[in-house]
């Protein structure tokens, strides 16, 4: 039987998704959030999040207080759905920080933002901003903490939802042949300096990358079936 990790542990209704497949699921958390007590400034009206884990720190440290005239920026559909959740209006959303700089730059180029990040974020975004002169302040509202779990064994599939997942895992296993199945570009792109064997998810969800990954390795399974067979009635 074929088998899956994921680098993160996955909800029961994901987890459903596997059960019909055939394969088999492994699952841990490969990173750990921590959420920052920092003071985050409340007179600006436009606000970046290009993580849910920023939302999560946001609505944390704001609770109890009136956050219903703010305006965000933000990555990922489920993080604008999240926002959404707790009345705060969405102004501008994309797939990936570099497509949400690029529609701040080209639509709101006049704006002053706060950008909420981690201690992990990439550079892609602030290195926009800064060139085209828009004017923002960075507040670090949480840490991502690697978490390293030595696995001794090989995966014929890895789930991978963010670089730092890739790097985590990293610290005590390697890549082997197992085929990497990553969230977004982004995440890809650490993953291409390990292995060619990625396939990326269709849209940036983990129901999607779990999809993928019961998509290539169940019709993987289906061809060996299948070879075996014919070797049999061959004998």
């Amino acid at each position: 039987m074929k088998t899956v990790l994921s680098t993160k542990i996955l909800t029961p209704s994901q987890k459903e998704l596997f059960l019909n497949s055939g394969l088999g699921l492994v699952e841990y958390d490969a990173l750990q959030i921590e959420f920052l007590n920092v003071d985050i400034p409340l007179d600006f009206q436009n606000y970046i999040f290009t993580s849910k884990n920023a939302v999560k720190a946001f609505l944390k440290q704001t609770k109890g207080c009136d956050v219903s005239n703010i305006r965000v920026f933000c990555v990922g559909e489920k993080t604008a759905a999240f926002l959404a959740e707790a009345n705060i209006e969405v102004v501008e959303n994309a797939e990936n920080a570099s497509s949400l700089a690029e529609k701040i730059v080209e639509n709101h180029p006049e704006k002053t933002f706060v950008f909420l990040s981690g201690n992990q974020r990439r550079d892609e975004l602030p290195e926009v901003l800064k060139k085209n002169n828009i004017r923002y302040i960075e507040v670090e509202v949480y840490r991502t903490q690697l978490v390293p779990k030595a696995f001794n064994r090989n995966f014929d599939g890895i789930l991978f939802f963010s670089p730092s997942g890739i790097r985590s895992y990293l610290l005590e296993n390697n890549i082997a042949n197992s085929t990497l199945f990553c969230i977004g570009e982004t995440t890809a792109m650490e993953a291409k300096k390990h292995t060619e064997h990625i396939i990326i998810a269709n849209k940036p969800t983990v129901e999607n990358v779990l999809v993928q990954a019961i998509k290539e390795l169940s019709s993987s399974m289906d061809a060996e079936r299948s070879r075996s067979t014919m070797r049999d009635s061959n004998e």
